[in-house]
């Protein structure tokens, strides 16, 4: 297993590329840390699953990453989860398919925050795990 002993933190692990992403690294033998904002459920499913195929190996964090707090939180429960932290996947991002002339402060503020601070602090504060 190329990465056996290695532990991954995946940003928006719990649905779509996310997921797959987890998917192929805990394949590869990494240990997973399941990072998640609303899809509890989800992040909770592949957390069994991983666990099922290969026991202790994965866990889920719920963070808000437009959340500075929460941001550096998140980096400390993952570097805690398996002893350190290897690899940082920053998948996790925000979309509104929004008519020009309808979009708002708020989703504007959150596209920034999770697609442009979240993985600029994330990485800051995973260094050196």
């Amino acid at each position: 297993m190329l990465l056996a002993g290695k532990t991954a933190l995946v940003t928006g692990a719990a649905n779509r590329i996310g997921a797959q992403i987890a998917r192929t690294l805990h394949q590869n033998g990494a240990n997973l840390i399941i990072h998640y904002h609303d899809s509890v459920s989800n992040a909770q499913l592949l957390e069994q699953q991983f666990n099922a195929l290969r026991p202790g190996s994965a866990c889920s964090v719920k963070a808000e990453l437009s959340n500075l707090e929460e941001i550096t939180e998140l980096a400390h429960k993952a570097s805690g989860a398996f002893d350190g932290l290897d690899i940082l996947i920053n998948n996790a991002s925000s979309f509104y398919p929004t008519p020009v002339g309808e979009i708002s402060e708020h989703d504007w503020d959150r596209i920034l925050g999770s697609n442009f601070k979240a993985p600029l602090f994330l990485s800051q504060a995973c260094y050196p795990a």
